[in-house]
């Protein structure tokens, strides 16, 4: 009896006794899987390892149809290429290129999957958006994406950042400062607002950096925005230019007082007006004039004008009455002078002498000096003075 495998045995030499094996299977009862097979798990039936030539390292498999793989190699046939390896090919599968930052590629292209620290691109070469490649590797860029794509690059032999592209209204090396024409509102840079009555090439910054207030005014205007019309100068509609205007003030009255004099004068303004014409001005007051801008003399309005004029009245009037005071006030000096009662009394034993300063000026009028009714005047000038007990001659 031959007792070959049932399975496994196609059948046997009886002469021999040598059992015929089917594929797959081998010794001498045919009862044993054959190179390249493994047994199925739970019956006798030898199956194929079909092992990848590519990626076994053999044909032969164990037990459980797991084949051995080469470097990079993985799977239970050794048919596909292990994490960090990509393209899989006769020989075996070549490792992904992922500069250390990341652990697994794309099968087929080799493309790097999960990229880390802040990195992109095929091989994980670039950074990310908003990052930029430092000894440090990638680092955050210090740029707003408010005031800036967000994106920077670094420069060959400097250590920071620029900023790629700044927004409308930003500049500087991170876009963290305001352009000219525009100002700094809350931490936004706000375009001025100057109703286009600025030059930028006279003042490039147009208005102030902090406040927005509009710099060097142009057209007659003024106000925070150059909304406004200078004194003088008004807007037939608006948004028209500032032209200047034709005032006419009202009469006003002005007052002097000096010492013991009060004295008003009225001037009218409008004589003012019509006696000094702009001409005759212009012929006291020589005006420059330009394509944009006049004199300071003509900036100033009639009102104005006439006020000075009526200042320097005022004044020499107060002049001349303090003069006329002064001359008021030395005569009654010299009235005084003249009419003081001064004397002279001299002592002489028994006679005492009177000597006036009337005595040196002609025509003097000397009565009175005494008010004693026996008092006597003598031809000479002499004053007499008789008492009860002695008469003495002056």
């Amino acid at each position: 009896l031959c007792n070959c495998s049932s399975v496994g045995s196609a059948g046997c030499n009886l002469t021999t006794g040598q059992c015929h094996c089917l594929p797959g299977y081998t010794g001498p009862r045919c009862h044993s899987c054959a190179h390249g097979f493994f047994p199925q798990q739970g019956g006798q039936q030898c199956q194929p390892c079909s092992c990848s030539p590519a990626g076994a390292t053999s044909e032969q498999c164990d037990h459980s149809g797991k084949c051995q793989c080469k470097v990079g190699v993985t799977g239970l046939k050794c048919d596909r290429c292990s994490e960090g390896f990509y393209r899989f090919n006769e020989s075996s599968c070549e490792p992904c290129q992922c500069n250390n930052l990341s652990h697994s590629c794309h099968s087929s292209t080799g493309t790097c999957l999960d990229c880390q620290e802040n990195t992109e691109g095929e091989h994980c070469e670039l950074c990310k958006e908003g990052f930029y490649r430092s000894t440090q590797g990638c680092q955050h860029c210090p740029c707003s994406t408010v005031a800036s794509t967000g994106t920077c690059h670094l420069e060959p032999g400097e250590s920071v950042p620029r900023c790629d592209k700044c927004k409308a209204g930003y500049t500087g090396l991170n876009c963290n400062q305001c352009d000219k024409g525009y100002y700094n509102s809350d931490s936004i840079c706000t375009r001025c607002e100057c109703h286009g009555n600025v030059d930028p090439a006279l003042s490039p910054s147009v208005c102030q950096p902090d406040s927005g207030e509009c710099i060097g005014c142009l057209y007659h205007t003024t106000g925070f925005h150059c909304e406004l019309c200078q004194e003088g100068y008004s807007r037939d509609s608006p948004g028209t230019n500032c032209t200047r205007k034709e005032a006419t003030p009202e009469p006003r009255e002005f007052t002097t007082s000096a010492p013991n004099t009060t004295k008003a004068t009225s001037f009218s303004t409008a004589v003012l007006n019509s006696t000094l014409s702009p001409t005759t001005l212009q012929t006291i007051f020589p005006i420059s004039s330009s394509d944009n801008s006049t004199s300071a003399f003509a900036d100033v309005s009639w009102t104005q004008f006439n006020i000075i004029i009526l200042t320097v009245i005022i004044i020499v009037v107060v002049l001349l009455m303090g003069f006329v005071g002064a001359v008021y006030m030395y005569r009654e000096y010299q009235n005084r002078k003249l009419n003081a009662p001064f004397w002279t009394i001299e002592l002489k034993e028994d006679n005492i002498s009177f000597s006036s300063y009337h005595d040196s000026i002609p025509n003097a009028d000397v009565s009175g000096l005494l008010e004693d009714d026996g008092n006597e005047v003598a031809p000479n000038g002499q004053l007499t003075l008789t008492t009860p007990m002695h008469n003495f001659k002056a």
